[in-house]
């Protein structure tokens, strides 16, 4: 069985890929491991510019520091008329780090869009998702998951903006779920990085077939 590592020393992160690419790794016999199995393993400065540019150095440190073929991943949301910010810059929007930053950065894109009619509320959340082998072979891969911008936090579950992120396709507005009210199998069904590593799927089945 060929290991495959995941650029994450978050174990619940490798739970969701294994599950994200089961059968992927039950026909090439691929195992998915993180990083906390090469405590060696340096962390990257994200420098990049662009979503799929910095999950491509996490995925090129792993790859160089373990020797196996790596995937990795960089993800933020989009808001229409900011341009596409927060962006890159998602999880450091307000500046704040430590565990009060996810409600920092939530409550500054709030207020930076109070007067913003619910009309121009659009967003996504947008996910790069890379492999990278230690021969320098790569791939990369773009997902998005429209949705818009809610007025307020609902919800007790996911992270990050979730309690503000109204994902797109639902029936009735009077009901419409934030992505913190989702269930976590619901939302790993059509998440971003859901949406991004099966458009990867192509290229694992090409590059790591035995």
């Amino acid at each position: 069985m060929t290991k495959l590592v995941l650029a994450t020393r978050n174990h619940h992160k490798v739970e969701e890929m294994r599950e994200i690419l089961a059968d992927v790794c039950t026909q090439l016999d691929l195992e998915i491991v993180g990083l906390d199995e090469f405590p060696d393993a340096p962390d990257v400065v994200e420098d990049g510019v662009t979503f799929a540019a910095n999950a491509v150095l996490k995925a090129q440190s792993a790859a160089e520091a373990t020797g196996l073929p790596a995937l990795a991943d960089d993800s933020g949301l989009a808001v229409d008329v900011l341009g596409g910010a927060p962006g890159i810059f998602s999880a450091r929007w307000s500046g704040s780090s430590g565990p009060g930053a996810d409600r920092a950065n939530l409550e500054l894109l709030l207020s930076q869009l109070g007067d913003v009619r619910d009309e121009h509320r659009g967003a996504a959340f947008v996910c790069a998702a890379a492999l990278v082998l230690p021969d320098g072979r790569s791939a990369v891969e773009v997902g998005r998951f429209p949705g818009k911008v809610g007025r307020e936090p609902r919800g007790s579950g996911g992270f990050g903006y979730d309690p503000i992120f109204v994902p797109d396709g639902q029936p009735d507005p009077a009901t419409e779920r934030t992505l913190a009210e989702y269930a976590p199998e619901e939302k790993n069904a059509v998440s971003h990085r859901h949406v991004a590593f099966r458009a990867l799927v192509p290229r694992l089945r090409e590059l790591l077939r035995p």
